[in-house]
């Protein structure tokens, strides 16, 4: 396994197949709306040797309010979730779900992206590819060593806060990228939030475009989109949102995939963009 952000399922096989100890699978299935949904699916079967990530208990800190549907994890709770799974900084990291990587593994992989972690990536087409190609599964839950919470703490500079958003409004378009779905961007639907639209000023950019049959496409088609989106800035000014900070993520595993290295994510996003009724919000196509 390379530095590459994602590794095929050819490739992760291979690995096993050498019973390598320095690699760390982790189960990242989560249903949005149903709790217990990654859980289960865990328990019911999953690659040799990966832990379980939740995204609600592990991944995010209800205890925050005003920060989205999905708070970022306290670092010190999360450094120490890492340890109990076994991952210190040497450790090699493959993220999965059940599919495309946006439930939740790409926010997983942001995670620990944060934290400095260069050594992960996400299974390209997740546990469905993995099925598809004939491999099996097991009920067998995986034991490490815990080295202790992991050393250092979250790159504060690489997440975006509301105030930061609301700062830029007046800025050209090509800075605020929002991976929604195209209507709940234009606020013709919102199944999820109390208020539907999207910030002023925002384009929308839906993360399964850049999906072709549940794995990413291409870099080279990917990159030419994307950078279309910026319109001439430069990737490290752009920001990325989506409803909740999850698959804004997924967005960002795009942007690297493609070899356009350096956005930053609104954690909050747009739910917790409208926990202040006093910011302005913005419907239609954008």
């Amino acid at each position: 396994m390379s530095t590459a952000v994602l590794v095929d399922v050819a490739t992760l096989a291979a690995e096993l197949a050498q019973d390598r100890c320095d690699l760390r699978l982790v189960d990242a299935r989560a249903v949005l709306g149903d709790a217990q949904a990654g859980r289960e699916a865990f328990a019911a079967g999953h690659l040799p040797g990966a832990v379980h990530a939740d995204l609600e208990r592990d991944l995010s800190d209800h205890a925050a309010h005003g920060q989205g549907r999905h708070p970022l994890p306290a670092s010190q709770a999360f450094r120490a979730t890492l340890g109990r799974w076994g991952i210190g900084p040497a450790q090699r990291v493959l993220v999965y779900d059940a599919g495309d990587g946006s439930m939740a593994a790409a926010r997983l992989w942001w995670l620990l992206r944060l934290l400095g972690h260069s050594q992960v990536a996400v299974l390209d087409g997740g546990l469905a590819a993995w099925q598809a190609a004939g491999h099996g599964q097991t009920r067998e839950q995986a034991v490490a060593p815990d080295p202790g919470p992991y050393p250092g703490d979250f790159d504060r500079a690489r997440i975006v806060d509301a105030g930061e958003v609301r700062a830029r409004l007046d800025e050209p378009c090509g800075w605020l990228i929002d991976a929604r779905a195209a209507p709940r961007f234009a606020g013709e639907v919102e199944p999820i939030d109390a208020v539907a639209g999207h910030v002023p000023g925002a384009i929308n950019r839906p993360y399964a475009a850049n999906l072709r049959d549940g794995r990413f496409r291409p870099p080279a088609e990917l990159c030419a989109e994307l950078e279309a989106l910026l319109h001439g800035r430069d990737p490290a000014d752009a920001v990325l949102m989506c409803g909740s900070g999850v698959t804004a993520c997924h967005l960002l595993l795009g942007f690297e995939h493609a070899g356009l290295a350096g956005p930053r994510v609104y954690a909050g996003s747009w739910s917790g963009w409208i926990s202040d009724p006093g910011r302005p919000v913005a419907r239609g196509p954008g």
